[in-house]
């Protein structure tokens, strides 16, 4: 590879290329640009050196790092390329210039953030990230769908201004704009950085923005935005604040609370949002653990979950294009017209709820391990929350998908399978699925993806690791105490949610929109709006009139005595506004000799 190829950010290439697409009106050749840059960029990564600065330019007296490769940024890199690549393989059946260029736009933007080498670099792709999956959600052409880009747009750029303020105190304080962890909040600049890293990891009460706006996304939009946003907070999160305790609480109160509204919610997308936001908890907590083990369970999740995340999303677009819904309510008995869809959805379902052989068994295996044995148990309860959000995303996630959309009551559609290009990116999805998440066999087996990790004997982010003198083992997931622990907690799920529906203690699915903490705004927040423009409605005329008839009478005073006509111009003074002019123009002469 030449030195000038092998210094060029590979997410740059995919920005500029998107750009590209979206002035390219040829169906075919467009398509062809989106699928195969992914390839060219992943070969430039691939073949990238290691740990040293590959691409350095000096504006406005700043040194920005644009390119940088080291064992961390490497694998959130190489998963967000792969998604890439499926999610351009998964949207060749529509003809949307704009869809596919933003989409690739957004996903190079990912890449070249967790590539970047300082906190400028990060913040200017940070940014771009925002502006091009807001088309994401325009694109589906409704009032909804308006409503919630706007709103989406809104809360991103206000993640990009805090990183802004925040990268303006470190560079105050330290003269450098390094991407190095901070050791406290009170540290310049920390909170800021913190609080914008929140918002894109939708930490609780910061959330509200994934649950509204990726359900209103397009077919397409949906399965890209599920895969870059919140991990790369989640990367920026391992990168500038591991080993943060507080991390451990928030995280562990992510993956619990979606729970419970992902079970009662009935838009199956909205499911899968809120499924989303449970599984970013395990790995916030185990960034906040921050040993070696927690960090690579961390990298690890977020690589497979990327990957069957977007297989889920994937299903659930192929169901709605073809059924033109993707209410539990409304659906039903499509195995018969989409078998496919169904075995891939019914992969993506083992492989979020962590079956053995799957990929969300050797990933989340990690973080349970880490948690369990932090400081001696001392985050047992962390555990026993991990552990429950376990068992109920195989509820939400692994039963109520696939059960709700494929099986269950019949909703009566009988339609075609999906395209071709869907299912051929759900099957890709469902094998690397399967592939990581098989025992060491040969080639296969999950071996690869733990050498991949950052803090391994091999490659360390020592940064980022914080290894010196801690010796790093090999982790095994396959024994047998934890094998027979985790499908005792799956058989214990299924057998629950069995007794429920044959009892029909099963919580119903509930119709319209379901609120957690945004009722906050939408509810008070909206009817003291409300109310303030119900009172302005009746105050506001009459205070524009007396301000009316205030500035009348003022400026009638003002002309009655300095006017031509006025009192200053009649009477013993002949031409006292001459007069006064003189004497102000004295006095100005006079402060200005003194001065």
């Amino acid at each position: 590879m030449s030195s000038l190829v092998g210094h060029v950010n590979p997410g740059l290439v995919l920005v500029l290329v998107g750009i590209l697409g979206c002035l390219i009106p040829v169906q075919r050749v467009r398509q062809a640009l989106m699928v195969a840059t992914p390839i060219v960029a992943l070969l430039l990564l691939v073949f990238a050196e290691r740990n040293t600065d590959l691409a350095v330019w000096s504006v406005l007296g700043l040194d920005l790092v644009t390119y940088r490769v080291d064992s961390l940024s490497f694998i959130f890199a190489l998963a967000f390329l792969i998604a890439s690549f499926l999610n351009a393989i998964y949207a060749l059946h529509s003809d949307d210039r704009l869809q596919d260029g933003m989409a690739l736009a957004y996903a190079g933007a990912a890449v070249a953030a967790t590539l970047a080498g300082d906190l400028m670099t990060l913040f200017i792709f940070w940014e771009i990230t925002a502006v091009s999956s807001v088309f994401l959600i325009l694109r589906a052409g409704t009032k909804a769908a308006y409503q919630a880009a706007m709103r989406y747009l809104g809360i991103q750029i206000l993640s990009g201004v805090l990183l802004l303020d925040g990268l303006a105190y470190v560079y105050k304080s330290t003269g450098s704009l390094e991407l190095t962890a901070f050791t406290s909040l009170d540290q310049p600049g920390a909170l800021f950085i913190f609080v914008a890293f929140a918002i894109k990891a939708a930490f609780p009460f910061l959330h509200n923005w994934l649950q509204d706006a990726y359900p209103k996304a397009t077919v397409v939009g949906a399965v890209v935005l599920s895969a870059f946003t919140t991990k790369l907070a989640v990367y920026a999160f391992a990168r500038m604040f591991p080993g943060f305790e507080i991390l451990i609480w928030i995280g562990a109160i992510m993956t619990v609370f979606p729970v419970f509204f992902a079970v009662i919610e009935n838009d199956l997308r909205k499911v899968l949002s809120y499924s989303l936001n449970n599984q970013l908890g395990f790995m916030i907590c185990a960034i906040g653990i921050g040993t070696p083990l927690a960090l690579n369970g961390a990298a690890a999740h977020a690589f497979a979950h990327i990957i069957y995340k977007g297989l889920l999303f994937m299903s659930m677009g192929a169901v709605l294009y073809r059924v033109g819904t993707a209410k539990a309510s409304e659906l039903g008995g499509l195995w018969r017209s989409m078998p496919y869809t169904a075995v891939f959805c019914i992969i993506g379902a083992m492989s979020i709820s962590a079956f053995p052989l799957f990929s969300g068994f050797v990933a989340k295996s990690q973080t349970m391990s880490a948690v369990a044995t932090f400081n001696n148990g001392e985050y047992m309860i962390v555990w026993l929350m991990l552990l429950f959000a376990s068992a109920g995303v195989l509820e939400h996630s692994g039963i109520k998908i696939p059960y709700f959309t494929f099986f269950g009551h019949d909703g009566g559609h009988r339609v075609k399978e999906a395209p071709f290009n869907m299912l051929l990116a759900m099957g890709l999805a469902a094998f690397i699925c399967i592939a990581i998440g098989l025992p060491m066999m040969g080639g296969l087996g999950y071996g690869w993806l733990y050498d991949l990790l950052p803090c391994t004997t091999s490659a360390v982010a020592a940064d980022v690791c914080n290894v010196s003198g801690v010796e790093i083992k090999a982790y095994n997931p396959y024994t047998l105490d934890h094998i027979i622990t985790q499908l005792q907690l799956l058989m214990l799920a299924v057998l629950a949610f069995m007794l429920l529906k044959r009892f029909g203690l099963y919580p119903p699915e509930r119709p319209g929109t379901i609120l957690d903490t945004d009722w906050l705004y939408r509810k008070p927040g909206y009817g003291l709006v409300k109310w303030f423009g119900t009172v302005w409605g009746k105050v506001g005329p009459a205070m524009t009139a007396v301000s009316g008839s205030l500035a009348v009478e003022t400026f009638a005073r003002l002309e009655a005595a300095f006017s031509p006509r006025g009192t200053l111009a009649r009477g013993g003074l002949v031409n006292g506004m001459a007069v006064w002019s003189a004497v102000l123009l004295g006095l100005v002469m006079l402060v200005v000799l003194l001065a």
